[in-house]
């Protein structure tokens, strides 16, 4: 229970939500406008990814890093400095005079990934146990309607005042919170010893970026080529030195040892999987369908028209992620994970194979959103019932880190197939976005294969059938979010 000295905790709260809500919005606010962003800066779609894929790269690397500083150095204090973070790199992403600028902004902004743990570490500290849950439960909520409702801000937006605003805002936003985080928002009582293995974090940085250097400039340069081949050999040695110090390592970023159970590994294997689909969706979709309709494809859409197209995938992962978990629970979580797999991949197909008309568009984005829904939703039962109680908080943030890391790695492939079938005017032919789209079907069906692969969760009579365990503090919307954890109240 808190002190009567402190902040009131709802007070605190509301400044949580202010800087969580800007985050949220930070990461969906771009999606629909990278095309905008690509003329802006007069540079490639495969290019303009990065836009993207450094968010999610920066993301996956600084999120576990300012949470374990949070329990070091104080979560009020690096609360602050992730909202800096966040508003220095919307800073720099407003008046980037071109895309180098645009990209470090954007891995400034990732650094600000920390806003979730270091949130649910605050609400942990300050709340009364018993309303842990439902405070936790509310910023997970917030941060997922935040995600989704970016989408569809962006083009009223970008329409009115200019790309430059989707930075504009969120940066007025995460000023305003870091401001009352300072005064109202309370330091913690106890700071926990630790350290943080920067070498680990240099090294997942190093190969992450060799890879997606490689992959995204395949296309342009060729597989064989010399520059590629060896952006792979680095990519692979520095890959490998970075699994021999995770498994030495006291305080890793991925849990190697833990990994080694077939639950752990074969969950966060599907996290990552998901991760390439949706991220790789979400950030090709709106071009495809802004592409004019004089290139034999697409809908010339607006930014606004496009997000709301979109939508249907927010709005029914939101809402699907709500009710998912109980139906895992009851129905069992590696049916309900394959299920989610297979409408996943029904979706994907569709926007491969059936993309000329609205209404295909608009059933691929809703069934895509289901499947996302149920899966995320189920993997955090699995995560919950394959490990210690003491190891959740653990399990659940490597989980959110392989999800954010599929993301980039995704973009990047997505990038390298698109690219591969453009002209001469650099628009992409529509084979390329169909390619595309089949191979993030084929991940989903792998997924599928991979979540067969997860042992069965033992489970007991309930009245007149039988359910697992039920799992507290669930969140699978939150999978929408990178670096959000789908169960627990910590990401560590």
């Amino acid at each position: 229970m808190p002190s009567s000295t402190r902040t009131h905790y709802r007070a605190t709260f509301a400044v949580l939500a202010v800087g969580v809500a800007a985050f949220a919005l930070l990461q969906s606010l771009v999606m629909p406008a990278l095309p905008t962003i690509r003329e802006a800066l007069d540079t490639s779609q495969s290019n303009v990814t990065w836009v993207l894929t450094a968010y999610l790269l920066s993301a996956s690397i600084f999120t576990p890093i300012m949470g374990r500083l949070g329990d070091v150095k104080g979560k009020k204090r690096m609360f602050v400095v992730a909202l800096v973070a966040l508003a220095v790199g919307s800073l720099l992403a407003a008046v980037a005079p071109s895309l180098a600028v645009m990209i470090i902004g954007r891995v400034v902004q990732g650094i600000g990934g920390g806003v979730l743990p270091l949130a649910f570490g605050i609400i942990r500290d300050e709340y009364p146990a018993a309303e842990v849950g439902g405070a936790v439960g509310l910023i997970a909520a917030l941060s997922a309607m935040g995600a989704g409702f970016g989408i569809v801000l962006a083009g009223p937006i970008v329409s009115t005042f200019g790309y430059e605003w989707l930075f504009w805002f969120p940066m007025i936003m995460v000023i305003l919170a870091a401001a009352a985080a300072q005064v109202l928002v309370p330091e913690s009582d106890e700071m926990a010893p630790g350290r943080i293995n920067w070498g680990a974090a240099a090294l997942l940085s190093g190969w992450l970026v060799a890879l997606l250097i490689a992959v995204s400039q395949a296309s342009s340069r060729g597989w064989g080529s010399v520059p590629i081949l060896s952006l792979l050999g680095v990519a692979i040695v520095l890959g490998s030195v970075w699994v021999l110090v995770e498994r030495r390592s006291a305080h890793p970023l991925v849990d190697m040892n833990m990994m080694a159970s077939r639950s752990v590994w074969a969950t966060n294997m599907v996290a990552l999987l998901f991760g390439v689909a949706m991220y790789a969706m979400l950030g090709f979709l709106p071009a495809f369908l802004q592409t004019p309709v004089s290139a034999g494809y697409g809908f010339g859409a607006s930014v606004t028209e496009s997000g709301v197209m979109l939508l249907p995938n927010a709005v029914l992962m939101f809402l699907v992620g709500l009710v998912a978990g109980r139906l895992a629970q009851r129905f069992g979580s590696r049916n309900v994970l394959v299920v989610g797999t297979g409408i996943s991949f029904v979706g994907l197909l569709l926007l491969a194979l059936a993309h000329d008309h609205a209404w295909e568009i608009y059933s691929a984005t809703a069934l895509t959103g289901i499947g996302f829904g149920l899966a995320f939703s189920s993997m955090s039962n699995i995560i919950v019932n394959s490990v210690r109680r003491d190891q959740t908080g653990v399990a659940s943030g490597m989980n959110a880190n392989i999800r954010t890391i599929g993301g980039s790695i995704g973009a990047a492939v997505m990038a390298s197939v698109v690219a591969a079938g453009a002209g001469e005017s650099g628009t992409p032919a529509e084979s390329g976005y169909t390619n595309g789209f089949l191979v993030l079907a084929g991940a989903m069906l792998l997924a599928g294969a991979l979540g067969l692969v997860i042992p069965r969760i033992a489970r007991h009579t309930v009245g007149s059938h039988k359910e697992e365990p039920e799992v507290q503090l669930r969140h699978g919307e939150l999978a929408m979010v990178a670096g959000g954890t789908v169960v627990g109240d910590e990401s560590e």
